[in-house]
C-alpha cells in the first residue's frame, strides 16, 4: 500500500489552522499530528514548509460540456484544469448534447467520467415541463440533485409550468438546485434595448436586461414554493445584494432547507469592468453592480450564502467575440477560482478558514458528500497544497482550458497550488500530471 507524508504544513481544517503533519496511506487520510515520526517503509516525504495545505475544493457547480459540445471543453480538458487548480470534486450540470434528462442520458455522463475524469465528480438530474417520471427514479445515493432552469436554460429545460413546478418540489427528497431569473422580465428589457441597438447592444447593458428585478422575482417566488412544499432548495450563483436578504443565517448549516451560493465572478468583477472585458466576462446572472458584489460579500461572511462555486461554463473566443445578442453567457473558472479567492484572502477580505469552509466543508455538507471535504482521519485524501509565496500571471501559455482563454488573463495571483491529491494519489505535481490517476464517482450519505 503506497503511503505520503507530508509535513511541516498549515493545516486549515474546521475554523482552525495548525502546524501539522498528515499521513495518507492508500486513499484514505491515516493519521493528523504535531510531529508523526513512524511510518511505513517506503513512505514518499513532501516538505510543505511555508505552504498551506487545505482540503480539496468540491466545486458543485460546473459546465464540462461532454457530450455534444466538446469543441468547447470535454469532461478529461476540464477536469484536468480543476485539478490544477485545487478542486478534487466536482458535480457538473445536465444541459449538454443530449441533455442529462433520462436515467439512461444521465448514467452516460458518468460512464464518460469513469474512463476521462481526473477529479471526483457528480452529475445533476435535469427537469422539464414533462419528466417527472424520470426524475423520480433518481438515486439519492448516486447522484448530486435535481437541476431546474428557472430561467436562461438552454434547448427545452426551462421549467416554466406551474403546475409542474409544484409538483417536483412536492414530489421529491432530493436537493434541487435552481437557476433562478425570470424570463418575462428579461424579455420585455432585452426588447427594449433592441429597439434602440438592434442586435449590437453595448455590453455594459447586459445587468440592465438580465436586471436585479428578473433575479429577485424569479429566486422570491422559488423560496416561497419550497417553503411551501418543504423542499430542499439550493439557489444557484447569486448576483444581486436584493437576493440576499431572503437567507438566514440563524440556523446551521445542517439544519438549512434553503441554502445560497456565489460564484467568484461575481465576488471578483463588477458592471466597471465590461469596458475593459467586454463580452469575455457575460454570464448569466450577470455581474452587476459594486453595490451589489459588496452586498454578496457581507452576505457571505455572515453566512447567508453557504458556497462558493465556479460556474465553469467555457465558450470558445469565436464565440464570446459576436455581438451581444448572439455572444454566449459563461467563462472557464475552475484553474483559478482558488487562486482568485486566495487573493482575497491576501487583501483581508476573508480569513482563509472561512474560504476553507465555504469551498471545501460546506459543500460536502450542504450535498451529503460521503468521507470529503474536510482533513479527517479515514476521509478520503483530498487535500491541496497551495504555496501563498509563489506568484503566477494568468497567459496563453499556461492556461489549461480547451477553450484557451480566461477572463483573469493577464492578472497576478499571489499564491500558486504546487500539489493535489486525490484519493491519496499525487495526481498534480508542480505543474506535472500524473495522467494515470482518475477520479471517483462521488457517493451521498442520504
Amino acid at each position: 500500500m503506497k503511503s505520503t507524508l507530508i509535513k511541516n504544513a498549515t493545516v486549515v481544517n474546521e475554523g482552525k489552522s495548525e502546524k501539522l503533519d498528515v499521513l495518507i496511506e492508500g486513499s484514505l487520510i491515516k493519521q493528523i499530528s504535531e510531529k508523526i515520526d513512524k511510518y511505513p517503509l517506503n513512505t514518499t516525504i513532501i516538505d510543505a514548509k511555508n505552504k498551506i495545505l487545505i482540503p480539496g475544493v468540491i466545486d458543485d457547480q460546473v459546465h464540462f460540456r461532454e457530450p455534444g459540445l466538446t469543441h468547447k471543453a470535454t469532461i478529461a480538458t476540464e477536469s484536468k484544469a480543476a485539478v490544477a487548480g485545487g478542486i478534487t470534486s466536482f458535480i457538473e450540470m445536465p444541459n449538454t448534447v443530449p441533455q442529462a434528462t433520462t436515467q439512461k442520458l444521465l448514467e452516460d455522463k458518468f460512464k464518460i467520467a469513469a474512463k476521462e475524469s481526473f477529479a471526483n465528480y457528480s452529475f445533476m438530474f435535469g427537469g422539464t415541463n414533462d419528466n417527472l417520471e424520470e426524475l423520480l427514479k433518481t438515486d439519492a445515493k448516486n447522484v448530486a440533485a435535481i437541476k431546474l432552469f428557472l430561467g436562461s436554460s438552454t434547448g427545452n429545460m426551462l421549467v416554466d409550468n406551474e403546475e409542474v413546478l409544484e409538483k417536483i418540489f412536492s414530489s421529491t427528497n432530493l436537493l434541487i438546485a435552481v437557476h433562478c431569473e425570470d424570463e418575462t422580465t428579461i424579455k420585455n428589457n432585452l426588447d427594449k434595448q433592441k429597439s434602440i441597438y438592434g442586435e449590437d447592444i453595448p455590453i455594459k447593458l447586459h445587468p440592465v436586461i438580465r436586471s436585479v428585478d428578473a433575479c429577485y422575482i424569479s429566486s422570491s417566488k422559488a423560496i416561497k414554493l419550497a417553503k411551501r412544499t418543504g423542499a430542499r432548495l439550493h439557489v444557484f450563483h447569486l448576483s444581486t445584494a436584493k437576493e440576499t436578504n431572503l437567507f438566514t443565517n440563524k440556523i446551521p448549516l445542517e439544519e438549512k432547507q434553503i441554502t445560497a451560493e456565489v460564484c467568484v465572478h461575481h465576488l471578483w468583477f463588477d458592471d466597471r469592468d465590461y469596458d475593459n472585458k467586454g463580452t469575455l466576462i457575460k454570464w448569466n446572472p450577470a455581474v452587476k453592480s459594486e453595490n451589489d458584489k459588496n452586498g454578496l460579500w457581507e452576505a457571505l461572511l455572515d453566512d447567508r450564502i453557504d458556497v462558493i462555486a465556479t460556474d465553469h461554463a467555457p465558450h470558445t473566443l469565436e464565440e464570446k467575440k459576436q455581438v451581444y445578442t448572439k455572444a454566449p453567457s459563461g467563462g472557464p473558472l475552475v484553474q483559478h477560482g482558488l487562486v482568485a479567492m486566495m487573493e482575497a484572502v491576501k487583501e483581508g477580505k476573508i480569513s482563509i478558514e472561512k474560504m476553507v469552509e465555504k469551498m471545501c466543508h460546506n459543500p460536502a455538507k450542504l450535498f451529503k458528500i460521503s468521507k470529503r471535504g474536510f482533513i479527517k482521519v479515514g476521509y478520503n485524501a483530498d487535500i491541496v497544497i497551495v504555496d501563498t509565496n509563489a506568484p503566477q500571471i494568468v497567459s496563453k501559455e499556461n492556461i489549461l482550458y480547451k477553450c484557451g482563454w480566461s477572463p483573469f488573463e493577464g492578472t497576478t495571483f499571489g499564491s500558486s497550488i504546487t500539489h493535489t491529491f486525490i484519493n491519496g494519489s499525487l495526481i498534480y505535481d508542480n505543474g506535472v500530471f500524473n495522467k494515470s490517476i482518475k477520479g471517483q464517482r462521488l457517493k451521498f450519505e442520504r
